[in-house]
């Protein structure tokens, strides 16, 4: 089965080609560089450039792959959480091509894709069923969230954030330092230019008191604002800055998958999204998972950010397990509640 991925929740417009669980090529177009200036994302400009560039990404998709529209057996395409207007972009392509080529289109969850994304590397994917349960975390510019993944259809929310997701915040204490969007880059390379040593001692909210296993975010953000108020305004104290609230963000995250893991009794872990691309991050969850005797699985950096390749093979998956679209199907933005909201200018 060949499978043809379509990718268009926010900024990035995307396709890619997987044949049977292996990606065979796969194209992301980000319209990052337009929202800069507003430092953060803008609706309108969003669904305006997949509408414009879609067609030439689908075409890269299939020249890089050597295929061709006839090669495809099934449409994957990304039904929500996401911007409205960016939504209806991929659904309707992704049904246009269903109807005319007459084979099956069908809607993956954006956020459950980026947990599948871990297993993309290795040939995972082929035996995807005999790898659950397992802690599936997503980490990005929009989300944070936690889930008890007992199969393909069985998702279980554990823990949310209750306000900033982790990339939002990033994007936020960026602005609040004058360092520019997105702000999930820069902070981390500032981050590590400091190297550690003294630095602010900013909040760690754990919120022992949750029903759920839940973050925020919020507070941090604004003790980085005030500190920063107060403080000499200097390059070298935005990095201390930058080191300190990376150190805050990646305990709190530290601990909540320690808690994930003990309350699922979990022996595996799988985290996507934007974040988990973030190199000191990944160190200490390697090595938090390497205590706990955890098995550990994460996307390489490619598919870390909003791509296709994890909806075409999550489209696949699903459908091998008997999971079905019909022609009415629609996009899903309500879905992201807050959380994707956050990430707009």
């Amino acid at each position: 089965m060949i499978t043809l991925g379509i990718e268009t929740s926010c900024d990035e417009t995307a396709a890619a080609l997987v044949e049977d669980g292996s990606v065979l090529s796969s194209v992301v177009s980000s319209s990052v560089h337009l929202h800069s200036e507003y430092g953060g994302i803008v609706p309108e400009i969003a669904s305006r450039f997949h509408t414009e560039y879609i067609f030439s990404v689908l075409t890269k998709t299939f020249e890089s792959a050597d295929r061709d529209m006839n090669d495809v057996d099934l449409v994957a395409v990304t039904k929500g959480p996401g911007l409205p207007g960016s939504l209806l972009v991929g659904v309707a392509f992704a049904k246009a091509i269903g109807f005319t080529r007459g084979i099956p289109v069908i809607g993956v969850d954006h956020l459950k894709a980026h947990v599948i994304s871990a297993f993309l590397e290795g040939k995972r994917l082929d035996r995807i069923r005999d790898l659950f349960p397992f802690v599936g975390m997503v980490i990005s510019g929009g989300h944070t969230r936690i889930y008890d993944c007992r199969g393909l259809r069985d998702f279980r929310l554990i823990g949310r954030t209750l306000d900033d997701a982790v990339g939002e915040a990033y994007d936020k204490v960026a602005r609040i330092l004058g360092l520019g969007y997105p702000g999930g880059p820069v902070i981390e390379r500032r981050a590590a230019s400091h190297g550690g040593g003294d630095k602010p001692g900013f909040p760690r909210a754990l919120l022992k008191n949750s029903p759920g296993i839940d973050f925020s975010f919020s507070g941090l953000k604004t003790a980085v604002m005030y500190y920063w108020r107060d403080a000499v305004k200097t390059e070298q104290e935005k990095d201390r800055i930058c080191y300190s609230f990376q150190e805050a963000v990646i305990d709190v995250i530290d601990k909540k998958i320690s808690m994930a893991l003990r309350a699922t009794g979990a022996e595996r872990l799988a985290a996507g999204g934007g974040v988990i691309n973030n190199r000191a991050l990944r160190q200490r969850i390697s090595e938090r998972c390497a205590r706990e005797g955890v098995d550990l699985c994460l996307p390489p950096g490619e598919y870390c950010t909003d791509n296709a390749a994890m909806t075409a093979a999550s489209g696949e998956a699903l459908f091998n397990a008997g999971e079905r679209s019909d022609l009415y199907l629609t996009a899903e933005p309500s879905g992201a509640r807050h959380e994707h909201g956050g990430k707009t200018a």
